[in-house]
Parts: structure tokens; sequence; C-alpha cells
């Protein structure tokens, strides 16, 4: 990867993260790691990594966004296979997507094996365009900037610091899945509460005789 960097710099990153959200294999987090790596040693521009990273990252998903709702769903449960993606996985994202709503874009970058999926589905199940652009891009802008960073202050760390990454960034993304969906209950329960006191305090039955 160092020395693929070398020889073709910020166009590495912008080709390789496009082609990670299409589905195809490149390990996006160790190249923004290494960008960052650079930038430590002074051989790159630590905003260039990240808005090159960042423009990949994000052409690509709107990109199998705009497939996956144009194709839609009988298409890739036939040629999904290509990129990976099968009858099984698109029912388990579905699945998902129905259990969190489409907040669950916010941490899609950060939980391996997700991202890479996202925009398809997001375009197969219609999620609506305005809200899967906020989301899929908030997740992606602090996606890359604490890999890229990572890679920049940790420098000589950053074989060790990758491979504990690797290990608990699932969990992370796990934890912030289930507050969000404690955020969201807690929303439902106080609405359906309130709707409820304000049906008492107008039914006729409540009324003084």
């Amino acid at each position: 990867m160092n020395g693929l960097f070398e020889q073709y710099g910020y166009f590495l990153l912008f080709f390789g993260l496009f082609a990670e959200s299409l589905a195809l294999p490149f390990p996006g987090e160790l190249a923004m790691a290494l960008s960052g790596h650079m930038a430590y040693l002074g051989k790159s521009d630590l905003l260039l990594a990240m808005l090159y990273s960042f423009l990949g990252a994000t052409i690509g998903t709107m990109l199998t966004y705009a497939l996956g709702r144009k194709l839609g769903r009988p298409f890739f449960e036939t040629y999904g296979k290509y990129v990976f993606l099968s009858r099984e996985r698109i029912d388990k994202l579905a699945d998902w997507f129905g259990k969190y709503g489409s907040k669950l874009l916010l941490v899609s970058y950060f939980v391996p094996g997700l991202r890479h999926f996202t925009g398809y589905v997001s375009g197969i199940m219609r999620i609506r365009l305005g809200t899967f652009l906020l989301f899929n891009h908030i997740s992606a802008f602090v996606w890359v900037i604490a890999y890229v960073t990572i890679g920049r202050i940790f420098g000589k760390q950053l074989d060790h610091l990758l491979h504990m990454i690797s290990a608990y960034s699932w969990r992370a993304a796990v934890c912030i899945a289930v507050g969000i969906a404690i955020i969201l209950t807690v929303k439902s329960y106080r609405a359906k509460l309130l709707k409820k006191k304000a049906l008492l305090a107008v039914s006729p039955d409540n009324g003084v005789r």
C-alpha cells in the first residue's frame, strides 16, 4: 500500500474508495490511514487526502443508490452475486433498515460489510434521496476524518493501532446503533404519550357535566 500510494497518490484514494463503495475489494481504512501517515512524514497533504477519500466514497455510494433505485430488487436478486450482494444479504439489510430506519446510515461506514451495500439497498428500498444523501455523507465525513487523522497522529504506531481498530470498531458501531435505537424508542413513546393525553383532553367524557 505504501508503494501504491507513493506511485499513484490521491488517485489511489479516490478510485480505491470508489471501488470499495461498489462492493469491490479494497482496504479503505488502511489506505486512508496510510495517507495520514504520509502526511505525518510530509509526503502528502492531509486535507487533500481527506477530500479525495470523501469524494471517492460518497460518489461510489451515490452511484450504487441510483443503481438500486433504477434496477430494483429483482435485478439484484438475480445478478447481485457478482458484487457479493446475495438475496440473503438483501433480506438481512432490509430487516436492519426496517428495525433502525434510515438512521442506520449514520454508522454504516464504520461497520465492515455494511457500507459496501447500503447504497444498493437504500436505492432498492427507495429511501428518500435527501435523507440518504444527508445521513450517508455525514457518516462518510466522520469516517474519512477519523481514519486519515489516525494515520497522521499516531505515525509509527499505525500498524498496532489498525489492528486494534479492526478488532473493536464493530463493537463501537453496535453501541452507537443501540444508542440510536434507544433514543428513537424513547421519542416514539413520548409522542404516543403526548397524543394519548391530547385525546383525553378533548374527549367528550372528560368534560364537566
